[in-house]
Parts: structure tokens; sequence; C-alpha cells
């Protein structure tokens, strides 16, 4: 998790977008935003990550193009 709150919180700042930006244009607090770029929500990312260990997966955070 801390992988992935590194890349959220790196991509936030490549953006120029500010934590109260990201958690407006996200509709979601400021509070999860910081929360997300802690890794604090790992109770059900760590459910999440169990079940892709046993089925070989891997968690990936990739850039996409915004849409149309």
């Amino acid at each position: 998790m801390d992988d992935v709150a590194r890349r959220i919180a790196a991509r936030r700042r490549e953006m120029g977008l500010r934590q109260e930006d990201l958690a407006r244009l996200a509709g979601v607090s400021r509070a999860r935003v910081i929360a997300i770029e802690q890794g604090s929500p790992a109770l059900q990312v760590d459910k999440l990550r169990r079940v892709l260990d046993v089925l070989g997966l891997v968690l990936t955070v990739e850039r996409r193009e915004p849409p149309p």
C-alpha cells in the first residue's frame, strides 16, 4: 500500500493539485485524501491484496488518458 500511496501522492503533485483540489475533484474529504496518501485504509486494501496474492495478481496504478 505504501507504494500505491506514494504513487498517488506523486501523481497529485505532478498534476499541480493540492490535497484540497484532489478531494474536491474526487468528491471526497481532504481527510480521506490524506488517509489514502498515508496508506491508512489498509484494512480493505489489505484484504484485497491477500486475495490478489492468492490469485497471483498484483495491484498496479497506471496513468490513463482523460475521458473525452
